[in-house]
């Protein structure tokens, strides 16, 4: 098939990849995008005159198809990102750390290692993650997290499995996916050297992949169309209208919500579903505390009521803003009940509790900010729609039906697959 006149509407991650993709397969792209820049829920916003991310998003080895899109316009990953051996550490200096080299061979060593835990804990950790390789990652359909794990001591879930859950699915492990967990350990932990390293941003987000997608599109003949919301989706004698112009193909790279607004003229049940998917929220307070530097660029937090965040990164050392600390809460449904800014304020007393003690009195507040729709909720049995909405009309996004949760590898293979499957 020769080329072909394509549209991608949207320009997260996933119509970046797409409309990437597509202009390598020889095809003339345009690319609609109803904000003023590319990126979607992964970039860099300005408040106030001051450069901060939507929200904190880390990469892991596993992440290929990622990392060869960024390398394929332009960004070194090696000097883009932080890479780091797999560490989920607290500040009072217990935490899982594995060392360089295969995760076959490491993470055991960092189980028996970890400090805090009983030869009884490390051991049922050990043997869990032993039985679900023996059995390909794989469990029965309908259990949760919480259920999987169930056998595991108390401990060992509260420090390491929820934590890590939460961070991968933005769900709670009570209502978690074990499926989609699973893969998730496979892939990280058991899919090659390296792949359960963390990347961790030095710029910021849009400087990561957004920007440079951007450049390397317009250099390479891509129209890019930005602050332009699509209205209507029609057919057309083999192709597709987007606003009344003709197009031979079209990507739907946008939000679900959008995507269902567009598709529902063409599709109801498609439009049904994605409008059914529900959505998690995700908190992100950034602090300041002058001259703080952490043990590590992240660490983990430990979540309790009156405690609402997971993770903290620390930017000074990520090439940011010396004691620029970002606090993140995921799964925040609960704790926006009580409003941003108690979220915010439990935050800063959670860290004054927890951090070293050079870093507590310094520590003042920035910005809040709420991801309302982050994720969508990674429950069992969840039925996501499907790539495929009829000939020559493609969804991509980190929704679509896949093996990965709403994560950036997610949206990038997806976008990926559906150029792909327009020839």
């Amino acid at each position: 098939m020769g080329a072909r006149k394509v549209a991608v509407v949207g320009g997260g991650w996933a119509g970046c990849a797409a409309a990437v993709q597509a202009v390598e397969a020889g095809h003339e792209v345009t690319l609609f995008e109803m904000a003023g820049h590319l990126g979607g829920r992964a970039r860099r916003v300005e408040l106030d005159g001051t450069a901060l991310d939507n929200g904190q998003h880390i990469l892991i080895g596993a992440y290929g198809e990622t990392l060869a899109l960024m390398r394929r316009v332009g960004v070194a990953p090696d000097e883009a990102l932080l890479r780091m051996p797999l560490r989920v550490m607290y500040p009072d200096g217990s935490g899982l750390l594995l060392a360089e080299g295969p995760a076959l061979r490491t993470f055991p060593l960092a189980v028996l290692r970890y400090p805090g835990w009983s030869a009884r804990e490390r051991l049922a950790l050990l043997a869990a993650a032993g039985g679900w390789a023996l059995r390909g990652f794989g469990c029965r359909a309908g259990l949760s997290v919480s259920q999987l794990c169930a056998a595991l001591p108390q401990k060992v879930r509260a420090d390491f499995i929820e934590p890590l859950c939460v961070a991968a699915l933005n769900t709670p492990a009570r209502e978690a996916c074990a499926q989609v967990f699973l893969r998730v350990l496979r892939d990280a932990l058991f899919s090659g050297p390296g792949s359960s390293d963390l990347l961790l941003p030095r710029s910021d987000l849009s400087a990561l992949l957004p920007d440079a997608a951007a450049r390397w599109l317009e250099a390479a003949g891509a129209t890019l169309r930005l602050s332009r919301r699509v209205q209507r989706l029609e057919a057309d004698a083999g192709g597709w209208r987007v606003d009344g112009e003709r197009f031979d193909a079209v990507v739907l790279a946008a939000s679900p919500v959008e995507a269902a607004r567009l598709v529902a003229p063409i599709d109801a049940g498609w439009a049904a579903q994605a409008r059914a998917l529900r959505f998690e929220p995700i908190v992100t307070v950034y602090a300041q505390a002058d001259g703080a530097t952490l043990p590590l660029p992240m660490m983990a937090l430990r979540e309790g009521p009156g405690a609402p965040a997971q993770f903290v990164f620390d930017h000074g050392r990520l090439g940011g803003p010396a004691g620029r600390l970002a606090f993140v809460v995921s799964g925040a449904s609960g704790w926006l009940a009580r409003g941003s800014e108690a979220t915010a304020q439990a935050v800063l007393a959670q860290a004054r509790e927890v951090l070293p003690a050079g870093t507590a009195p310094r520590l003042r507040l920035l910005r809040t900010l709420v991801e309302k729709r982050a994720t969508f909720l990674c429950t069992p049995g969840l039925a996501r729609p499907p790539a495929a909405i009829a000939p020559g009309l493609q969804a991509a996004g980190d929704y679509v039906a896949g093996p990965y949760p709403a994560t950036l590898e997610g949206a990038v293979r997806s976008g990926k697959q559906a150029a792909r499957a327009l020839t």
